[in-house]
C-alpha cells in the first residue's frame, strides 16, 4: 500500500484508515513527501478500486482483482501477502540509505538472481504473463507485470521505484528520495539490467524511431491507473486474438471502469458487444461515443450501426 499525505484530502474519510493494517504494513512505503504511513481500505471489487482518486489506487490490488476475473476463488489478501514475503529478505538491509543505482542492483539481484524471475521470451503472449498469481508462481512475465513485481518489492523496503510507460517496452525508474532529476532506468524484462542514456536511445529507436529521447517525457512515472489500463489492454488483445471474446469483453469492461470516457475503448466494446449479440450494451456504448465526439471520423458508420441495432431490437420486440 502506498502512503498518501493526509493533508491532500484526496482519499475520502471512508477510505483512509489508521488501524487494522494490512499484511503489507510490515513494509510501509512512503511517497517523496509523506513521512507517515496511512493504511488504505482494500476495495472489494474492481469497480470500487476504479472509482477511487488516482492517488488512492493501489496497483498491486488492482492487478490482483484483474486476476480474480480469471480465477474466481482467488484470495486477494493472500496473493498480496506473497509479495510481502518476497520482499521480506530485503527488509533488514537498509536499502533506503544506498544510492539509486545500488538500490536498483540490490532489488534486481534479489528477484532475478536469487529467485529466478525472467521475461517470457519463449511465449510472450501467454495470458498468464499478465496475471499476477501466475507471474509469482512461474516467475515469468512481460515487462509491465515484472515491473509491477519489482516496484512492489522495492517500495516495501524503502526504495522509490515506479513504473514507466516507455514507448513499446515498460520500464522501471528508481529515484533518490525527494529527487526527480536523476532517475535510474531498469529493464524488468531482461534481468533488471540498468539502462543508461545510450541504452534508452536504442530502445526508443526500435519502438518509435521518429521520437527523440527526452528523459522527462519518456521516463515520466506512470500512475497506477495507467499501469492497470496497459495491463488490461494487453490481456484484451491476447484474448481477442485467441477468439476468447467473452474474456476480451470483460477486459474492456475493466478498462472503461478506469477510463469511462475513453472513446477507443467505448468503440471497441460497443462493436464487440454487437458481434456477440449484446445489442443493448452495444447501443449504449456507441451512443455514448457519439455524445463524446459527434464529429468523429467514423461517426457516419457508427450511426448506421446504431440503426441496424435498433432494427434488430424492433424485430425481437
Amino acid at each position: 500500500m502506498a502512503c498518501r499525505r493526509a493533508g491532500k484530502g484526496a482519499c475520502h474519510g471512508s477510505i483512509l484508515m489508521t488501524t487494522s493494517p494490512p499484511l503489507s504494513a510490515a513494509f510501509p512505503t512512503l511517497d517523496p513527501i509523506c513521512t507517515t504511513p496511512i493504511v488504505l481500505v482494500r476495495p472489494n471489487s474492481f469497480e470500487q478500486l476504479a472509482a477511487l482518486p488516482d492517488e488512492c489506487i493501489d496497483v498491486a490490488t488492482g492487478a490482483a482483482l484483474i486476476a480474480r476475473d480469471a480465477y474466481g476463488t482467488l484470495d486477494v489478501e493472500r496473493l498480496l501477502a506473497r509479495v510481502d514475503e518476497l520482499a521480506a529478505p530485503l527488509a533488514g538491509r537498509d536499502l533506503a540509505s544506498l544510492s539509486p543505482e545500488a538500490q536498483a542492483d540490490a532489488v534486481s539481484a534479489h528477484l532475478y538472481e536469487t529467485h529466478g524471475y525472467r521475461g517470457n521470451e519463449a511465449d510472450y503472449y501467454d495470458p498468464r504473463n499478465s496475471l499476477l498469481p501466475d507471474v509469482l508462481d512461474r516467475k515469468l512475465g512481460i515487462p509491465i507485470t515484472l515491473a509491477l513485481v519489482f516496484c512492489e518489492v522495492a517500495q516495501r523496503v524503502g526504495v522509490r521505484a515506479r513504473g514507466v510507460s516507455f514507448p513499446g517496452h515498460f520500464l522501471v525508474r528508481v529515484d533518490a528520495r525527494e529527487r526527480e532529476d536523476a532517475p535510474v532506468a531498469v529493464d524488468p524484462f531482461f534481468g533488471g539490467r540498468r539502462l543508461d542514456e545510450g541504452g534508452l536511445k536504442k530502445l526508443l529507436e526500435r519502438a518509435a524511431p521518429s521520437q527523440r529521447l527526452v528523459i522527462e517525457e519518456q521516463l515520466a512515472p506512470a500512475t497506477a491507473r495507467t499501469m492497470l489500463v496497459r495491463m488490461l489492454i494487453n490481456l484484451k488483445w491476447i484474448y481477442a486474438t485467441r477468439g476468447d471474446f467473452a474474456r476480451a469483453l470483460l477486459a474492456l469492461d475493466r478498462i472503461i471502469s478506469l477510463m469511462p470516457d475513453s472513446v477507443p475503448a467505448l468503440r471497441e466494446r460497443g462493436m464487440l458487444a454487437a458481434k456477440l449479440g449484446i445489442n443493448e450494451a452495444a447501443r449504449a456504448d456507441l451512443s455514448r461515443l457519439l455524445e463524446l465526439v459527434p464529429q468523429a471520423a467514423d461517426a457516419g458508420s457508427i450511426r448506421q450501426r446504431l440503426e441496424e441495432l435498433r432494427a434488430k431490437q424492433s424485430v425481437l420486440n
